[in-house]
């Protein structure tokens, strides 16, 4: 089966010399992929907070010039209203969550919008400590992802940084072409 490739193929490849800069930048700093687990935005936050990510996937996500460990989140406003925490929240890692620091990066699209920092201590009463007892209550069943809201960082987190004031441009998603119109 022949294709032809689209238009916009030709552009891509001019760029791409530009995000394999990036993706070296981003290997400097230990992410080994921009385009998974949101490494690209994580180099943002890491920049931004003059952190250094730990590299693996089981523990925190940063440590800092002493070595204290941070969990690092990120949420794209235009899409969803809360930050997602853990695919299998259990004791374990609340215990692990009670024991950092949080950075809370809002971005709209790919555009850093603003950074919030929160203590731990914040976090227990709304947060940890229920979903400790869900956990308990049960039968030890892994929580699905729990989440932490947008609304909750803004109201009592303590804001770090915030971009420049300047229209961010919001391009519209493109509907999936008709398959039937494909080929055509």
């Amino acid at each position: 089966m022949k294709r032809t490739p689209h238009p916009d193929a030709a552009l891509l490849e001019k760029l791409f010399p530009s995000i394999r800069e990036y993706q070296k930048l981003a290997s400097k700093h230990g992410i080994g992929d921009i385009f998974q687990d949101n490494g690209g935005k994580l180099l943002q936050l890491i920049l931004i907070t003059g952190l250094k990510v730990l590299g693996s996937r089981e523990g925190n996500d940063a440590k800092d010039q002493d070595g204290k460990e941070y969990e690092l989140k990120s949420a794209n406003v235009l899409l969803v209203k809360s930050f997602t925490t853990h695919h299998h929240l259990n004791p374990t890692i609340i215990a692990k969550y009670r024991k950092v620091g949080w950075f809370f990066g809002f971005y709209k699209g790919i555009e850093l919008q603003s950074v919030y920092y929160m203590e731990p201590s914040v976090l227990e009463e709304p947060f940890f400590k229920k979903w400790e007892t869900k956990w308990h209550t049960d039968g030890g069943k892994d929580i699905n992802n729990p989440k932490i809201p947008t609304k909750f960082v803004e109201s009592y987190g303590t804001l770090i940084y915030k971009a420049a004031v300047h229209e961010i441009p919001i391009f519209p998603i493109t509907p999936p072409l008709n398959p039937e119109k494909a080929d055509s």
